[in-house]
């Protein structure tokens, strides 16, 4: 495993033994040349950076031994590292049925943890400059919406090459940074050759690519948009949890931010604004100020898979991120206008059954997708089965008559759900924004 920078290009090189190499490609756009003390945070950053994505080509033939070309790690990178592969490939081992524990290794010397690092990004003396991450869903736009609220001097940036999102970051009226990611073609012919395939933690490859970017052109924030939900596990396998959403929960966001304060920037804040809030609680408030995002926006993951067929609109329709949005949208829509946004019932269309008995859990566990935890999907379902605009429709129906009476119905409140609650690290320079969102 080895990288390298020049021209904006960062190049993350890797290989199997014998193997031809990998080699990723990450493009920044007209970037700053950094020099001084401002290189050494970016070397820095892009070595996390090497690391961090080295999990997709990891995974395609689990080897057993890491090898890392500059040398071994300190205990805070390897400690993450290990963390990361282990459980941000949580989803991929128990699809596989394989068992990873004990088998993932980086190597580490004896070298103590070090220092916070000294080097500023913008300074306190200047304005704060904050990243905000699109990925075409309400999510960030709730986030986009919340720092505009409070005058944040905020910028627009994402990853890769979906026309959709970057539409969406142009709606925003944010300045935009959109960089560019190239995966070495070997992995799609090693994939193609019957090579293990699966989920990987793609939020914390995209987090290691802003952190370099942050240093690149002085921004001292990172601020992502994942909820509380996220840290959610959906099952448990090989004496572990299991969550799709892993490197979007709380853990890997506290070691995260951590790593990057001791080892880039000592006022690079990386966190989520939406931390305390539910998928509910942050769909209501986009309900209540993303009207200009209707017609653009999608949470459907079918249009941004790199292979494979997308959909013809924006909705599938049919995945478990447009079911789990459509339910959480119906409490605080009214209901054309959420059909216009669908272009269609998927509450009144019985053979998406099984869709939604997912999302609450009912005869099967959590899909594995970002969304809600089952409980605020079945608050969501008797919220509207006590609508008479939705009462009737074929799957609310069913949730009042069949699967309700078997629950708790003390446990099927919605308003517990609307609350800010639980740990986050939200510096204070933004915690109006948590205000705006919970108002």
């Amino acid at each position: 495993m080895r990288c390298g920078y020049a021209g904006g290009v960062a190049e993350l090189v890797y290989a199997f033994d014998d193997g031809p190499e990998l080699i990723e490609r990450i493009r920044f756009p007209e970037p700053p040349e950094p020099n001084g003390a401002r290189k050494a945070a970016f070397d820095a950053a892009l070595r996390i950076l090497h690391l961090i994505a080295g999990v997709s080509y990891y995974k395609a033939g689990l080897p057993p031994r890491i090898d890392v070309e500059a040398g071994p790690l300190d205990d805070a990178t390897a400690d993450l590292l290990d963390a990361l592969y282990l459980h941000g490939l949580g989803e991929f081992a128990y699809r596989n049925g394989v068992d990873l524990r004990g088998k993932i290794a980086f190597p580490r010397s004896s070298a103590h943890a070090l220092p916070a690092s000294t080097f500023r990004l913008v300074g306190r003396e200047n304005s704060s400059r904050v990243l905000v991450p699109i990925g075409g869903g309400k999510d960030s736009l709730v986030v986009v919406e919340a720092l505009k609220a409070i005058g944040a001097d905020a910028s627009a940036v994402w990853v890769g090459a979906s026309p959709l999102i970057a539409a969406v970051a142009a709606r925003t009226g944010l300045p935009m940074l959109h960089i560019g990611r190239e995966l070495s073609p070997v992995l799609f012919d090693y994939n193609r050759m019957g090579a293990w395939n699966g989920h990987i933690p793609v939020t914390a490859i995209n987090s290691a690519i802003l952190a370099c970017a942050a240093v690149l052109y002085g921004f001292d924030a990172i601020a992502f948009a994942n909820e509380r939900s996220a840290s959610a596990a959906t099952l448990e396998y090989a004496g572990g949890q299991v969550n799709h959403q892993w490197s979007k929960g709380w853990s890997f966001e506290q070691a995260f931010a951590t790593w990057l304060h001791t080892h880039v920037a000592g006022d690079l804040d990386y966190f989520s604004l939406l931390r305390p809030f539910s998928e509910l609680a942050v769909t209501r408030a986009f309900a209540k100020s993303g009207a200009a995002y209707f017609d653009a926006f999608s949470s459907c993951n079918r249009n941004f898979r790199i292979m494979g067929p997308k959909p013809a609109d924006r909705w599938c329709g049919q995945c478990p991120k447009c079911h789990f949005v459509f339910l959480a949208l119906a409490p605080f829509l009214p209901k054309p206008r959420l059909l216009h946004i669908f272009g269609s019932n998927l509450l009144d269309d019985e053979s998406q059954a099984a869709g939604f008995d997912a999302l609450i859990e009912y005869r099967n566990h959590k899909p594995f997708e970002c969304v809600g935890e089952g409980a605020e999907a079945r608050a969501a379902f008797a919220v509207l089965a006590a609508r008479p605009e939705w009462s009737e429709d074929a799957l609310v129906a069913r949730f009042r008559q069949e699967i309700a009476p078997q629950l708790d119905a003390s446990q099927l409140a919605l308003e517990p759900w609307l609350s800010a609650a639980g740990e986050h690290g939200v510096p204070p320079r933004f915690e109006a924004a948590l205000g705006w969102i919970a108002g």
